[in-house]
């Protein structure tokens, strides 16, 4: 893999519960960066999870091994100056540690945070319905806990706004951050 010289990689890891709107920010962000002329690729938890990480559950040290192997490609990415959009559940503070510990300093953590009853109305998958019928164990959220984020650089209330609200919250916040300026931690 060659380098792309005419940008400056970052990952953006986008994290929260099921549901609340993780995967449809990071493509429309990813689709926006494109028309801005940028390179950018999303890693999804659920498109992992069929492909090189299908041999691990969701018990706490599979969930740990999932967020190390994401993070790990998401830094071979970074080295390659590709922008990152990483989109997982994410659910204890040791994981959200141990990815920025994984990819470094290019390392941008964005909440999206949606209220546990938004995203089982939403249950777009039904996963939420099969955890409470204890078809699923182990689930963020009914059986599993998430932690609330400690130092989050941005949280996104996406049962507030569109996807393209959010989307843009992102974008706003990241731009300068890839472009090389200075943008400092802030709540929108």
């Amino acid at each position: 893999m060659s380098r792309i010289p005419d940008q400056k990689g970052m990952v953006v890891w986008l994290y929260g519960l099921s549901g609340a709107g993780k995967t449809t920010i990071s493509l429309l962000l990813k689709q926006q960066l494109e028309n801005d002329g940028f390179f950018a690729v999303c890693l999804d938890g659920d498109v992992l999870r069929s492909g090189i990480n299908k041999d691990l559950g969701f018990a706490e040290d599979d969930r740990e091994e999932n967020i190390r192997r994401a993070a790990e490609i998401a830094r071979l990415m970074l080295q390659n100056n590709i922008i990152t959009i990483c989109s997982f559940i994410t659910p204890l503070q040791k994981h959200r540690t141990l990815a920025s510990a994984i990819i470094g300093q290019s390392f941008t953590e964005v909440f999206i945070e949606c209220p546990l009853e938004v995203c089982q109305a939403r249950d777009v998958k039904g996963l939420y319905k099969k955890a409470s019928a204890n078809q699923i164990i182990h689930f963020t959220g009914i059986s599993s806990s998430f932690e609330v984020p400690t130092n989050p650089e941005l949280i996104i209330h996406t049962a507030a706004e569109s996807p393209a609200e959010s989307m843009e919250k992102v974008y706003n916040y990241i731009t300068p951050l890839f472009k090389g300026t200075i943008n400092t931690k802030t709540d929108r």
